[in-house]
């Protein structure tokens, strides 16, 4: 008997377990993208993001310093772009699923960054293939390592 009851218990397991799909998952936060009008893999960054489902709207700016001081962007990790996602800064290159994964984690920190311009980062586009870190900053500016890529 009871390895019947254990059967039953796998196949109600798995009938009644429900499923995350991109159809019923939660929808994702809107992105304010803080950009040059100039900048053409800005825009790049921007059409990644909306691809892995994320709404995005784009600000021209005239100076980025103004944007990265406000958010409390480390010397040193700043980018072309800075970028606010549910909460959290996002500056720079940095990958749609890390976005996505810091959304979900909802880890202490302030934001994430993507520092320089990796040329193998969503909307680079270039032909060589770095390896680059994304780092983690809080408010008082320690950083750690967040993903490698």
């Amino acid at each position: 008997m009871k390895a019947i009851w254990m059967r039953f218990s796998v196949v109600g397991a798995l009938v009644f377990t429900p499923v995350t799909s991109p159809a019923n998952a939660a929808p994702l936060p809107g992105v304010v993208l803080y950009k040059s009008d100039l900048c053409g893999c800005c825009g790049k960054w921007a059409d990644h993001m909306r691809a892995a489902g994320f709404r995005v709207t784009v600000r021209n700016v005239g100076s980025l310093t103004t944007i990265e001081n406000r958010y409390g962007v480390p010397k040193g990790l700043t980018s072309c772009h800075t970028a606010l996602a549910g909460g959290y800064v996002v500056v720079g290159h940095v990958p749609a699923d890390l976005v996505q994964r810091l959304l979900t984690e909802r880890p202490p920190v302030a934001g994430i960054s993507a520092p320089g311009m990796p040329q193998s980062a969503p909307g680079m586009d270039g032909s060589t293939r770095d390896h680059y870190d994304v780092v983690a900053f809080d408010r008082e500016g320690h950083t750690s390592v967040y993903a490698r890529r």
